[in-house]
């Protein structure tokens, strides 16, 4: 496993383990088979957590996780285990947010996680015509300040408003954004922009919610009710990327090179991105262990010229997803942002 330095008291594997999987409506999970899981990953090199306060039960799993993982190894070794969780207020509540809400929120974090800090605050706006924004953000870093958050990033902000943020003296150091082979919107403007500010890209969907693998490879385009909202969110994408068609020439491209590097599509795809400008690592969703040994390989995958060449033969046929990054998402009344759900802290207040 690779490592970054997101800075120099706070380095990462640059494969992270997403926690969004583990969170209710995905199916029920074994409180006990969830830890050993985090334990595997961790053991492995897969030293970095990703959640958010709006991912039920998460955050509390991987505090039973951290524990466990210091009595098995000891208080030094935990310092090696980073925990990226997110603050994302609902859209509900923007209008009155306070900065007592916020520290209520990290506080509920900080308990969940069963820690005195947390190493990594990933903060989200819904609606940026709801002018609180700013000082939300000025809020969490007089958090990180006081001492509870170690470091602050963003999550699905576009590049004008996180460019807003750091020139308004909040030291973002990362932004986790949707970035694949088959979105390609942080490449329009955020990456260089991010690059400038110092900030590195965290990457998620570089799988397409399963899409980018082998269990697609030659199959009809389904049709009708597909089995999670992580399918029926990167299902648009398809369309928009190009089609089903297209679709299935990148991934039996894919499959060519997956075949030379004695590893998976999904592999494949997550580890092209890893090789794209400003970013630090990729986040892969995991219910459980199954797919650990795959998921070490993504930063061993490394492609050559004639490999990035094929895909990129691909790609200049695809159509260029519109807007910045989380554009689409953020519409409300689009097919894109229908799906979003924009309320999950009010229930799990």
């Amino acid at each position: 496993m690779q490592y970054v330095q997101l800075t120099p008291d706070h380095t990462i594997s640059r494969v992270i383990r997403g926690g969004w999987q583990m969170a209710g409506g995905h199916g029920d999970i074994d409180r006990s088979e969830a830890v050993q899981d985090m334990l595997a990953f961790a053991e492995a090199g897969i030293t970095c957590f990703d959640c958010a306060d709006i991912y039920t039960g998460v955050e509390d799993l991987i505090g039973a996780f951290r524990l466990r993982y210091r009595q098995k190894h000891g208080a030094s070794a935990l310092e090696r285990i980073k925990v990226h969780t997110k603050f994302v207020p609902d859209l509900a509540g923007l209008r009155h947010i306070t900065k007592a809400d916020v520290a209520r929120i990290i506080d509920r974090s900080l308990q969940r996680l069963g820690c005195e800090r947390l190493d990594l605050v990933q903060f989200h706006w819904w609606d940026y015509d709801t002018p609180l924004w700013r000082e939300t953000a000025g809020w969490l870093d007089d958090l990180r300040r006081a001492g509870k958050i170690g470091h602050l990033g963003g999550t699905n902000f576009d590049t004008g408003h996180m460019t807003a943020i750091v020139r308004s003296g909040v030291p973002l150091v990362s932004m986790q954004v949707q970035y694949s082979l088959l979105d390609r919107r942080p490449a329009r403007a955020m990456a260089s922009a991010a690059a400038e500010s110092g900030v590195s890209l965290l990457c998620y969907g570089t799988a397409a919610g399963g899409f980018l693998s082998d269990r697609w490879l030659g199959k009809a385009e389904p049709q009708g009710a597909l089995e999670n909202r992580s399918l029926v969110k990167y299902k648009l994408i398809i369309d928009d990327f190009g089609g089903w068609d297209l679709f299935q020439d990148l991934l039996e491209t894919l499959r060519r090179l997956a075949d030379r590097h004695g590893a998976d599509i999904a592999t494949v795809a997550s580890g092209a991105m890893l090789a794209r400008p400003g970013v630090a690592a990729v986040i892969v969703g995991a219910r459980n262990r199954t797919h650990l040994a795959s998921n070490l390989r993504i930063s061993d995958i490394a492609l050559s010229d004639g490999d990035v060449a094929a895909i990129d033969a691909v790609l200049a046929e695809a159509h260029a997803i519109e807007g910045d990054v989380y554009a689409l998402e953020r519409d409300r009344y689009g097919r894109h942002g229908a799906i979003m759900k924009y309320n999950l802290n009010e229930d799990h207040a």
